[in-house]
This record gives C-alpha cells, sequence and structure tokens, in this order.
C-alpha cells in the first residue's frame, strides 16, 4: 500500500467547524511529519437555513453536503461533530468512521451578560436556544425562565446576545473552547443540572470505506474510551428511532477499570414528564450497553413519548 502524501478534509465553513479541522490538522501532522493538508470547507443547507430544522430533515441537514464531497471524491476526510450526526439512520452507504479524537468536555455553558448564574436569572428572563433538550430541561428546572429559538453558529449566536435578542444564552462548553470564547461564562452547568446531547464533544473522522490507506492513517488518531462511549451513545440512539424534535440527552463514560456506563433521559418538550435510565457494564460490547439502556427507556413508555410529540 503506497504511503499517503496528502490529505483533504472537507468540513462545515463555520469558524468552529474550521478550528476542528484545524485540530485534526495538528494531530495528523504531528503523527505524519511531511504529510499534507488541504481544507475543503462546504456551506451546509443547515447553516443557511434559519427557521425550524425539523423542516429541513433535523440535525442531517449539516451532514448532507459534507457527506455528499467525500463520496464524490472531492475530499479524503469529513470532520463531524458527533452530536450532529442523525442516528437514527445509517451512515451513508460507502463510508465509515476511522477515528473519534479525544473526548472534549460535554458540559453545557450559561453566558449572561451581567455574570449571573442559572439560579439567579429573574423571572421571565430570555434565554436563547433553539435545542428541544436545553429547552425542556430549563421547562423542568427552571419554568419561570423564557427560551427564545437562537440559530446560527456560535459566533453568531454571541452577536445576537450582544444585540439584545435575548437576556441570557445556552452554548456548549466545548464550542466555546474551540473558538477562544470561555471569557464569555457565567456558569459552567453540571451534566446533572443539563443533560448533554448524544455525542457531545467528540468529532469523528469519516471516510470512504474502500479507501484503506486514508483510513489506516486516521484511525491512528482514535482515543479507544470516546469509541466505547460514542459507540454506546449512538446504539442507544439508533434502538431509540429519536427524530429530531424529540427531547433526548445522555452520556456514556469509559472508566479506567474497563467498566463503561450509560446515563439517558427522555423529556417530554414541556419537561412536565422525564424518563431516566443509568445502566453500568463491563468490558462488553458497547453497543449491547447502548442497546440495553434504551430498552429500558422504552419499557417507561419512551416509544409513546417520542411519537406524540410533532416532526
Amino acid at each position: 500500500m503506497a504511503p499517503v502524501e496528502s490529505i483533504r478534509i472537507v468540513s462545515r465553513s463555520s469558524p468552529m467547524a474550521l478550528a476542528q479541522v484545524e485540530r485534526v490538522r495538528a494531530e495528523l501532522s504531528a503523527r505524519n511529519p511531511g504529510l499534507r493538508t488541504e481544507v475543503v470547507p462546504v456551506t451546509t443547507s443547515g447553516d443557511r437555513w434559519t427557521g425550524d430544522l425539523g423542516r429541513l430533515g433535523g440535525k442531517g441537514a449539516f451532514t448532507k453536503e459534507v457527506d455528499a464531497a467525500l463520496l464524490a471524491g472531492q475530499a479524503d476526510l469529513a470532520v463531524h461533530c458527533m452530536k450532529d450526526v442523525p442516528a437514527d439512520r445509517p451512515l451513508p452507504a460507502g463510508t465509515v468512521f476511522a477515528a473519534y479524537l479525544k473526548r472534549d468536555d460535554i458540559r453545557d455553558a450559561l453566558l449572561h451578560p451581567g455574570g449571573l448564574t442559572l439560579d439567579a436569572l429573574p423571572a421571565g428572563t430570555r434565554v436563547g436556544t433553539s435545542s428541544v433538550r436545553r429547552v425542556a430541561q430549563l421547562a423542568a428546572s427552571h419554568p419561570h425562565l423564557h427560551c427564545v429559538p437562537f440559530r446560527g453558529n456560535a459566533n453568531r449566536r454571541l452577536e445576537k446576545l450582544d444585540a439584545g435578542q435575548a437576556d441570557a444564552l445556552l452554548l456548549a462548553l466545548s464550542g466555546l473552547e474551540r473558538i477562544g470564547r470561555t471569557d464569555r461564562i457565567s456558569e459552567v452547568l453540571s451534566t446533572e443540572r443539563m443533560c448533554p446531547p448524544i455525542g457531545a464533544g467528540v468529532l469523528g473522522l469519516q471516510c470512504r470505506e474502500d479507501d484503506a490507506p486514508v483510513i489506516e492513517v486516521v484511525s491512528a488518531l482514535n482515543d479507544p474510551a470516546t469509541w466505547r462511549e460514542t459507540e454506546a451513545e449512538r446504539m442507544f440512539l439508533h434502538v431509540l428511532q429519536g427524530h429530531c424534535n424529540s427531547p433526548i440527552a445522555g452520556y456514556a463514560r469509559a472508566e479506567r477499570d474497563g467498566r463503561l456506563h450509560l446515563r439517558a433521559r427522555v423529556f417530554t418538550p414541556d419537561g412536565k414528564t422525564v424518563l431516566d435510565a443509568h445502566e453500568w457494564a463491563g468490558p462488553l460490547d458497547p453497543a449491547t450497553l447502548g442497546t440495553s439502556v434504551a430498552v429500558t427507556l422504552l419499557r417507561q413508555g419512551a416509544r409513546e413519548l417520542i411519537d406524540s410529540i410533532p416532526h
């Protein structure tokens, strides 16, 4: 097999996505001195659309054009935020995830211009977020707050906050770290207070499955613990068959002794019903744990809850 001399990397063109690509380029270069990398930016339909994501087919709106560029041979590697990759449908035929980079922080952060914490926000405070997961959890824990739809990349959302379109903002801590804006954070929320989305903090590296030379280079970047966590989470979401309007949250964690655990929750949009499951497993197939947690929630009525939400 001839050595790989260059790799073309396709990614969304937002500042955060391009920052993520720079991390991948740095890790590739560190392991492969002399390897050339080129960035192929694309603007996805999800980036262009300002309305309800459900009308575009959900989170797949952020990955469709990236997948197409990879399959068309315009690039050799795609970088995805795994929280944006749908798990209720198969990966595009002919592609495979060759690696998941070491996971970033999975927590959410509150941004308030006056530095207030979540519990200190007065009644009627407008909190900017378009995440059904965050809206449901805030409705359950802080019903006196008012969520307002906020779309756009993180930089754009910060601009909207500064323009007064909301009084506070919820964003992923890892995203703020990637764009160097942790200075705006008022409070980092624990996973108990704001359960993260499936795939939070994980960058997935996708290749064409017949491109063995690139897969060999890219797979060396894989973090085994992150791989196990992500495989468990994605199987959980696949079995649950949640859609883009389903408030579903959860995360797996691999312990140093080989055990893996997965905590997951399903909410009604108003936060009044919360289904909760948390299971531990030994060093078995992570997909088995993901399946087991999904079945536990299905026994609690998750299927009926999810199907009752318009999408």
